[in-house]
């Protein structure tokens, strides 16, 4: 199957980039039978989208943390594969019912915070259910009573798939449901599933695929349903190279999304891939935005070679996402990666402020008397 070309037709064009809020997705969906199910803690409506005729029950919800949309866009681009007359899409409404919560935390979208308008990680309320926002989603799943969960974020550009330099573009996890993190029948098939995932990914993003930490915490809605005996996959869309915009990261959730439920109902006999699935490389925190080496500096009348790194701020100012570079760390980074990186072969580094590179400084400097570095790039 033409995965690229399955996403091109269906892509939901309408909506892009980073800052998804209500607003985008709204227009959208009153071309689709949805349900206001309550509302958040600023008043704005949670949608809940059922569809399908299929005994298999898949309940899918995106962005519990507001500033985590990429997987939304995914999930409109799917709405728009079944609601079409693609054979695909006609066999995936016949096998499956689906319930969606495309937009859970619409106040955080808005706000672009990972919290909600209390400052509350709805993913961590899982037990106090303290937030309207999570007694929904906790009710939703409670009446429909799935067969799968779907729990849909994105991750920082900071993972990696190991540690050899492999940036984490998907990440996955089957999650824990104890503190030893065994496995039951109820982990195993969500490894299956995503094991097959992961098969297809590995066409288009080999080596990138990586499979998030699985420490147990019942406070957050993946371990929760899963301790509930509800198989779950946690989705986490992250970096591709130079694809800030998530964009492409959004047509690999996409196929990963097609490819795991075509795979569901074309297996039905469950052969245990758990081997295969902690075969995955565990993400790690390896990478930075911008990496400099080899940089000469003065500290304290000495000139000494050092490394420095910098990372990007996601600052909202009047509703667009401005990607904002500060400096992180300074010194050997050793086994750190950088998405750019530059080696300044000993040019003196100098700014507008003292010339010394400090923690939290806007990545704005020069490097020798040619070399201009403007908001983390070579200009």
């Amino acid at each position: 199957m033409d995965y690229f070309e399955l996403h091109k037709l269906y892509k939901a064009n309408s909506i892009f980039g980073r800052y998804i809020t209500l607003n985008d997705i709204e227009p959208l969906l009153a071309n689709l039978s949805t349900e206001i199910i309550g509302e958040s803690v600023l008043g704005k409506p949670i949608y809940k989208y059922l569809v399908g005729t299929g005994k298999r029950r898949i309940f899918m919800w995106s962005q519990m943390h507001g500033n985590e949309s990429t997987t939304t866009k995914a999930l409109f681009d799917f709405f728009n594969l079944i609601h079409s007359d693609d054979e695909l899409g006609v066999k995936l409404l016949s096998e499956f019912t689906f319930c969606f919560l495309p937009m859970v935390n619409p106040d955080g979208a808005e706000l672009y915070t990972r919290e909600n308008a209390n400052k509350v990680d709805l993913n961590r309320d899982s037990l106090n259910l303290s937030q309207p926002e999570s007694k929904l989603l906790r009710q939703t799943f409670d009446d429909f009573k799935p067969d799968f969960c779907y729990n849909l974020h994105d991750q920082r550009t900071i993972f990696g798939a190991g540690d050899n330099g492999n940036v984490a573009t998907v990440s996955f996890l089957a999650p824990s449901y104890n503190e030893q993190r065994e496995i039951n029948e109820v982990r195993s098939k969500a490894m299956n599933v995503i094991v097959a995932m992961n098969e297809e990914l590995q066409k288009y993003i080999p080596n990138q695929v990586g499979r998030f930490d699985d420490g147990f915490n019942l406070n957050c809605i993946g371990d929760m349903f899963t301790y509930l005996n509800v198989p779950t996959i946690l989705f986490e869309a992250g970096h591709y190279e130079s694809d800030y915009h998530r964009e492409f990261t959004r047509k690999m959730i996409f196929i990963a999304l097609v490819s795991g439920l075509k795979h569901s109902y074309e297996n039905d006999i469950v052969n245990n891939k758990n081997e295969i699935y902690l075969l995955i490389p565990q993400n790690n925190t390896v990478f930075y935005d911008f990496i400099y080496k080899n940089v000469k500096i003065n500290y304290d009348g000495k000139k000494i070679i050092t490394n420095f790194a910098a990372q990007y701020k996601e600052e909202l100012i009047d509703k667009i996402i401005h990607f904002n570079a500060y400096i992180a760390e300074i010194g050997d980074l050793k086994g750190k990666y950088g998405h750019y990186q530059y080696n300044a072969h000993k040019l003196l580094y100098s700014d507008d402020n003292d010339s010394i590179p400090k923690i939290n400084q806007k990545a704005n400097f020069c490097l020798g008397n040619d070399i201009k570095i403007v908001n983390g790039l070579k200009k």
